[in-house]
């Protein structure tokens, strides 16, 4: 498989799975409430991202996009931030996860942003036990947040980098948890005021109820929580990771210089570029 065909390949199978998680995310927009319980859109979501992740996994190693090398620190990636994910709890809007889903999807691309994102909450929640309906929800947003993440432009300097991590941050954080309410916002709202979902009623009127519910809820100010953390965290913490992934990412294959100078400042300490 030449280059060109394998990226391609990688690139469509990113998509699909970044399609496929707003879908399941959007569902009710487009499914009766009448006829889905919580516990049961759950179990399918669960059900269609354990494939989906494995597929993409098969599809990064089969195009060549990622290696044994690059599985490796996956998982040591993974392994760390659901260490680092007990530190916030969520606990008024706190969220210490985020920071390195974005830092790392930006350095190492979408697909790996999605499977670190992932995987992150997914042991993590094995950790703690917070295993319920609510897992599959998260692990989708989590993993949307690094398809994003890889997706950023690329800059040469340092502090043009850490901008438009900032910058991303703050869409990010409010889009998890505009996506983890709408979810399971028919079951929340109830079904008898003005912001509950409305089975069978447009998409456009359940929107405009939805937005009323996170304003009503305060989710909006949750959210602001997540992203506070999120961008403090990297902020203080950019410079240092950012220069230590992308040596990584040089060491494991992720990024190949081009030219010999690149080589050595990829090894030399620091941020490059």
């Amino acid at each position: 498989m030449n280059t060109f065909s394998g990226k391609w390949i990688s690139n469509l199978s990113i998509l699909l799975a970044g399609i496929g998680s707003v879908l399941m995310f959007s569902w009710p927009f487009f499914i009766s409430g009448d006829s889905a319980a919580e516990a049961d859109v759950a179990q399918v979501v669960f059900i269609a991202l354990m494939p989906l992740m494995l597929v993409l996994i098969l599809v990064e190693v089969a195009t060549g996009e990622i290696g044994s090398k690059q599985i490796a620190l996956l998982g040591v990636l993974i392994a760390l931030n659901a260490v680092i994910r007990l530190l916030g709890a969520g606990t008024a809007g706190i969220e210490t996860a985020f920071f390195l889903i974005i830092i790392a999807g930006y350095v190492f691309g979408s697909g790996f942003g999605f499977l670190l994102g992932t995987g992150s909450l997914l042991v993590s929640a094995l950790i703690t036990g917070g295993v319920g309906p609510w897992l599959p929800f998260q692990m989708m947003a989590a993993g949307l947040i690094g398809i994003g993440a890889g997706l950023l432009p690329k800059f040469g300097s340092r502090g043009a980098k850490l901008a438009v991590l900032i910058v991303y941050a703050i869409p990010a954080s409010f889009a998890y948890g505009f996506l983890m309410t709408l979810w399971n916002w028919p079951f929340l709202a109830g079904s008898e005021s003005s912001i509950s979902y409305l089975a069978g009623a447009g998409a456009i009127e359940n929107l405009i109820r939805f937005l009323q519910f996170q304003i009503f809820t305060g989710g909006l100010i949750w959210d602001l929580g997540r992203a506070v953390t999120t961008v403090a965290l990297i902020a203080i913490t950019g410079p240092l990771l950012l220069g230590s992934l992308q040596r990584a990412a040089s060491k494991t294959g992720f990024v190949k210089p081009s030219k010999p100078e690149d080589a050595n400042r990829a090894k030399a300490p620091g941020l490059s570029g």
